[in-house]
């Protein structure tokens, strides 16, 4: 039988992982199970960060997902489909982009549902004006956006008050990817990263410690 004080440390600890370039199917599968073992307080909040070979995934809000090219000719790119039980529609990931996918417990955290997205959203905007970018949101589309131009994609699932999916950023990766599909579904909708909003080659690996430090001020034992 587990002591209070090492149960206080688990409840309220933040672990981060960073899995590099990392396959999604391993990966979501990675999240199934560690959202799992959240529910039964057999880890502490755990957050997976990494980057994507080219793929694109469609969520739950099925007129949200539309292609622009037929899933055979995206085969022959070698960009694999894959329908996922997240919140959005249409969107891709490719190495470049930055992907955080939160484990968290939000009854703990005392956090519901809209809080935690608009808590990802800030950290998002916290992390590109660390690179240089102003990032805002836009009602009634998720995510984040310079000017009319998106740059970062929200879709999460909760289950059990355990969160899994998470925050897709753009920070150097090849934007030609999304003009095979309708990002989020939303139609005339350009696609931006901090490269191209800055005209500077952001190193990936400084822009995963500055989330890490972000990621444990709003989640961790320094929440406020």
């Amino acid at each position: 039988m587990k002591n209070q004080a090492t149960e206080k440390i688990e409840e309220h600890s933040l672990q981060v992982h960073d899995y590099g370039l990392a396959d999604y199917g391993e990966i979501l599968q990675m999240q199934h199970r560690l959202c799992r073992e959240r529910q039964r307080k057999k880890i502490p909040n755990t957050v997976l960060i990494v980057e994507h070979p080219a793929i694109i995934t469609l969520g739950a809000r099925q007129r949200l997902n539309k292609l622009r090219v037929s899933r055979r000719c995206l085969a022959a790119k070698h960009i694999d489909v894959v329908e996922i039980r997240r919140g959005g529609g249409a969107t891709a990931h490719n190495p470049g982009q930055l992907v955080c996918y939160p484990i968290l417990h939000l009854q703990q955290l005392g956090l519901g549902i809209g809080e935690y997205i608009r808590t990802l959203e800030a950290i998002g905007a916290e992390l590109l004006s660390e690179l240089g970018v102003r990032s805002t949101r836009l009602r009634g589309a998720p995510g984040l956006w310079v000017g009319g131009r998106k740059i970062a994609s929200v879709g999460v699932r909760v289950s059990r008050f355990v969160t899994y999916h998470g925050i897709a950023i753009n920070i150097r990766n090849d934007l030609s990817i999304f003009d095979l599909i309708v990002p989020c579904g939303l139609d005339n909708v350009e696609m931006t990263s901090a490269q191209k909003e800055t005209g500077r080659d952001h190193s990936m690996n400084q822009a995963k410690g500055n989330l890490t430090t972000l990621l444990a001020r709003h989640f961790g034992t320094d929440r406020q």
